[in-house]
């Protein structure tokens, strides 16, 4: 009898049995489904399995955590489900057959904005800044901005703008390499057509409408003799990039197939981009413009208009719900288009209320369930990650499991909404979301928008508590009924002497909620640290013995002889790698002495591989052990440093 024969047999009839299995895989803590009908899957009773330790769906994916033991439970699924199992890369071109056009839509959307976000967000922030600096009369400068009253603070305003105007401006060189990248295609060529959508021989778009039309036709046109084109601009423009990028990249992949290889070198990148620029200038520059001022002009119309109190009502409060299917992604298109056209946006306030109300929700909960230490390691991280402006903890890992404050989260970030739209308030920028929001707000908003946050605040906390009490959509945390034990507080814990983890990793130290992989960010497999490293190779924390080595040695499971369970995960999605780049000197079963060498890793290669590097730390049996980090965060660790102690509980 295997060690998870029960459980392996459990979970294949909570996700629906053998026939609604399309693919199945596993990582280095998560079994990966391919479900035919994802509402087939009794999630409930998936929770009640001992080995598992939680779920989500992600990308067509519905993944099971497991944790160190994944590969023993995977391979005793397979064999009682008589499944064969299949590679990652097949599960997810899988998984997306499970989506329908929309859903692939906005995935490819979400695809292409996550990785320049945190430009938007550094650029919403300087903005931000910017705006007190230069648009805030102070009293105590007897009513003159900082940058009127201070040469010192003008020379930094006007410096900041660099970074600024490359961030907003250029954004269409950002959107045409993230599609390029996303979709295969040649990552320079694509910065190139961005910035032939920028260049500074082009009219600027910020003052195209002040120019007339006879001035544009003097001063800023190609003529081809039988026809000429606008040297028009699409600075912050953003649907104009994505046709251009989308176009493309179906060129160079048309000229890729028919081209030898031989000349391809110079034809392909030819043939691809000139035609793309010629078409932006001429065709799909224009249209997704008008495209984007039309959306644009309806949703600041819908948000202006004598019912905007009910547009922006509604809206905050269906922020959460699109956020949980991927649609949020489009309002970044939106708010930017907004900015581009009138200068500010009101859409962006609304969706920051939305943030801050979902935290305040999980704080309700964090009061509620105040002394239950496991809940709290999810509940805390996940209140300030929403007030710092990702939501994303705070719903999947508390408000959805519960309901009832998703549900006050919505109703309070719909009267936030509702508040803040009747009063016209406007944003700057964008990219900042929850508290610091209010840095992207335009000044003269400030006090209106602090109202709103407040509302923001104290409606999703006392709707909380109150659906809570009064059990209304609640059906599984009744106040008559005592939550705590059920939630993970076990009464028996392991016995044991405190436990030092020395750094097993040369780096910087930071904390786990910096992870980028939520399920560690999260804390789902325990509590730890991460550690973004400066040379590939790994040692052992304290005496033990190997627990787990994964087959491609990107993750590695150690025990003490006090019990402490370890993970060390190097890099994020690394499993992808299939081993490569990875050297390991133990096998699992070995004993293990404190600093001896386990694995040496490539971080030069990894990283060009286009993986992250960075290596959570985690004490996997967290409900066992109080972990507390002994170094603080952002702080250089080597190899013989303390970084964590594990208190028995």
């Amino acid at each position: 009898m295997g060690k998870y024969e029960k459980d392996t047999a459990e979970l294949l009839e909570a996700v629906g049995g053998k026939k609604n299995i399309s693919a199945v895989t596993h990582c280095a803590t998560r079994m990966r489904f391919v479900l035919i009908d994802p509402k087939a899957a009794n999630e409930s009773r998936i929770e009640d399995i001992p080995s598992v330790k939680g779920m989500f769906t992600n990308a067509g994916q519905f993944q099971v955590i497991i944790g160190n033991d994944v590969a023993v439970f995977y391979n005793e699924f397979v064999a009682i489900s008589g499944i064969e199992g299949v590679s990652k890369e097949a599960a997810k071109a899988a998984a997306k057959q499970n989506q329908n056009p929309v859903q692939r839509a906005i995935t490819v959307l979400a695809e292409i904005f996550t990785p320049i976000l945190p430009a938007i967000i550094v650029g919403g922030l300087i903005l931000g800044f910017r705006n007190i600096l230069e648009a805030v009369p102070m009293g105590w400068l007897n009513g003159q901005t900082i940058v009127e009253a201070s040469t010192f603070w003008s020379g930094v305003n006007g410096f900041l703008w660099l970074p600024g105007e490359a961030i907003f401006h250029f954004l269409p060189v950002g959107i045409t390499w993230s599609i390029a990248r996303k979709m295969g295609a040649t990552e320079i060529l694509g910065i190139v057509l961005g910035i032939t959508l920028v260049s500074p021989q082009l009219l600027n778009a910020y003052v195209v409408n002040s120019t007339t039309a006879a001035e544009i036709a003097k001063n800023w046109t190609w003529d081809f003799g039988l026809f000429t084109v606008d040297k028009i601009g699409y600075q912050a423009q953003v649907i104009p990039a994505m046709l251009a990028g989308f176009l493309f990249v179906y060129l160079e992949r048309f000229f890729r197939k028919h081209i030898p290889e031989a000349v391809s070198m110079i034809f392909v990148p030819f043939f691809s981009l000139i035609p793309t620029i010629l078409a932006a200038h001429i065709i799909l520059g224009p249209i997704g413009w008008k495209i984007g001022t039309i959306i644009s002009a309806v949703v600041n119309a819908g948000l202006t208009s004598s019912f905007s109190w009910l547009f922006g009502g509604i809206l905050g409060a269906l922020t959460s719900p699109l956020v949980i299917t991927g649609l949020h992604h489009t309002t970044l298109a939106i708010d930017s288009q907004l900015i581009a056209d009138f200068g500010s946006t009101n859409l962006w306030p609304i969706l920051c209320l939305s943030n801050i109300a979902q935290g305040a929700s999980v704080l309700a909960i964090v009061f509620a369930h105040r002394g239950n230490k496991k809940e709290e390691q999810v509940s805390i991280p996940s209140t300030i990650s929403a007030w710092l402006g990702v939501t994303e903890p705070a719903m999947f890992g508390i408000n959805l499991k519960y309901t009832y404050p998703f549900i006050a989260a919505m109703i309070g970030s719909g009267i936030a909404g509702l508040f803040v739209t009747l009063f016209k308030v406007r944003a700057l920028s964008i990219g900042v979301g929850g508290l610091p929001g209010i840095l992207s707000i335009r000044p003269q908003d400030y006090l209106i928008f602090i109202i709103g946050m407040i509302i923001a605040i104290v409606v999703p906390f006392v709707l909380t508590l109150l659906f809570r009490r009064i059990g209304l959509f609640n059906k599984i945390d009744r106040v008559e009924e005592e939550i705590v034990p059920t939630l993970g507080n076990d009464s028996t814990k392991k016995a044991g002497s405190i436990v030092e983890l020395f750094s097993p990793i040369t780096g910087v130290l930071h904390p786990l909620s910096s992870a980028k992989d939520p399920v560690f960010a999260e804390g789902m497999m325990g509590q730890g640290v991460v550690i973004e490293p400066s040379e590939g190779k790994v040692v052992a924390p304290f005496d033990g013995q190997i627990s787990l080595l994964f087959p491609t040695n990107h993750a590695i499971g150690l025990i003490s002889g006090e019990g402490t369970e370890v993970l060390i995960h190097i890099g994020i999605d690394t499993v992808q790698l299939d081993g490569k780049h990875f050297t390991s000197y133990v096998k699992q079963g070995d004993s293990i002495k404190k600093g001896q060498l386990l694995m040496e890793f490539d971080i030069e290669a990894i990283k060009a591989a286009g993986y992250e590097v960075q290596t959570p730390i985690i004490v996997t049996n967290s409900t066992d052990f109080q972990v507390d980090p002994l170094i603080e965060a952002a702080s250089p660790v080597a190899i013989d440093e303390k970084i964590l102690m594990a208190t028995p509980l």
